[in-house]
């Protein structure tokens, strides 16, 4: 770390850095009912500058400078989870992401960090951050937000722009925090893009209100449909610290909380087909059977008429069936093998005894006549009851 500031400068500029976060925490706006500002699901890492220039009382203004934020949290395993990492010449893991629910267990768990103080070597803070801080074992969640704030004091020892971008890279957004006169270029070098929202100076108590609102703004009004991996199968609607999944229409969401499965209207009885009912997402089409064409109504059908389509094959009637037609004679007449053509029934060749006569077939009938010139026409018998000889009397 770098050599001590003046002990009444530093002294003011950590006297700052807490009104001003008080100042921000009380400004800021609340929900309904006057409640905290519902923040997460956000993973938290502070890593704090632990190095051998930070004086104790400063190291107290940072210790408070992390208890005011988390007690503006909403913190537990299902909203925010917040670790502490603080770091000198080597890396100290005061408490992992999963270690604790409450806010009384983290302000204790702070409270007993006793600086290391030794060099900065923030590089290896960062590096530890991503590789073990942020991952799952120590409680990571692979779904939500990754957020880190680096407060340092001094230049680091070591190298911090590589193993920097390797974080955001990662997936962390860094916040850095500079205390006194930190190197900027350093900041740079560490934070998050854009840097206006991300690099801060506490010497200045407008830089603090600043990073104060930017940074409660970030954890509280936090886009998770945009910043994690939600998993909605259609839509992610973004609430105050959560997120839901939506359904396209004609959808219905599952189980799962995520996917998304076609409603089938069909198979719940909500449609009025006559015949077929086909399914599509939120809504049906009505088809039918083979033989049948849709009405105009686009429910009911109608069976196909064959014969309407100016079939002139039939040398008498067309008659439509089911998926075709069949060709019928009139009365009187009987259909060929062709099945298309007609010949008048011969009523005298079903055998007539009458055989003194000669028998001449006619339309639906027969008559009897003499056999020889002058003929002499006899009452005619008429085909009644499938009887060609039943005489009409």
């Amino acid at each position: 770390g770098q050599d001590p500031e003046p002990r009444m400068r530093r002294l003011l500029v950590c006297v700052c850095v807490l009104l001003a976060f008080i100042a921000v925490m009380e400004a800021r706006p609340k929900a309904a009912g006057d409640q905290k500002c519902k923040s997460g699901p956000v993973d938290l890492v502070f890593i704090i500058d632990g190095s051998r220039s930070v004086r104790p009382h400063e190291f107290e203004t940072m210790r408070k400078f992390m208890i005011d934020i988390i007690h503006e949290l909403d913190v537990g395993l299902d909203a925010t989870r917040v670790g502490v990492v603080q770091y000198s010449s080597q890396v100290q893991n005061v408490f992992s992401l999963k270690d604790f629910t409450t806010h009384q267990q983290m302000v204790k768990a702070i409270n007993e960090i006793i600086p290391l103080a030794q060099g900065t070597m923030t590089g290896l803070a960062i590096r530890y951050a991503m590789n073990v801080a942020f991952s799952t074992v120590e409680g990571a969640r692979t779904n939500v937000p990754h957020v880190a704030v680096i407060v340092t004091d001094g230049r680091p020892q070591d190298r911090v722009a590589e193993v920097a971008a390797a974080a955001r890279e990662s997936g962390i957004e860094i916040y850095a925090v500079g205390v006194a006169r930190a190197d900027m270029t350093s900041l740079r070098a560490m934070a998050s893009p854009p840097f206006e929202d991300h690099v801060f100076l506490v010497e200045s108590f407008d830089l603090i209100h600043q990073f104060g609102l930017q940074f409660q703004d970030k954890l509280c009004k936090i886009d998770l449909c945009i910043e994690s991996d939600h998993g909605c199968d259609h839509i992610c609607e973004s609430s105050p610290g959560s997120y839901q999944c939506l359904c396209l229409p004609g959808y219905t969401l599952n189980d799962d909380g995520k996917t998304c499965t076609a409603i089938d209207l069909c198979a719940d009885g909500k449609h009025d087909c006559e015949q077929i009912c086909i399914s599509s997402p939120g809504s049906f089409t009505c088809d039918c059977n083979t033989g049948y064409t849709l009405n105009e109504d686009k429910r009911t059908c109608t069976m196909i008429d064959y014969c309407s389509f100016g079939n002139e094959s039939c040398e008498h009637e067309c008659v439509s069936i089911l998926n075709g037609f069949n060709c019928r004679c009139k009365e009187g007449y009987t259909l060929n093998e062709d099945k298309k053509t007609c010949t008048m029934i011969d009523y005298c060749s079903f055998g007539n005894d009458s055989c003194e006569h000669e028998c001449v077939s006619v339309l639906q009938s027969f008559y009897l006549r003499t056999t020889e010139p002058p003929y002499t026409q006899y009452t005619p018998y008429t085909h009644t009851h499938n009887t060609p000889h039943t005489h009409n009397t």
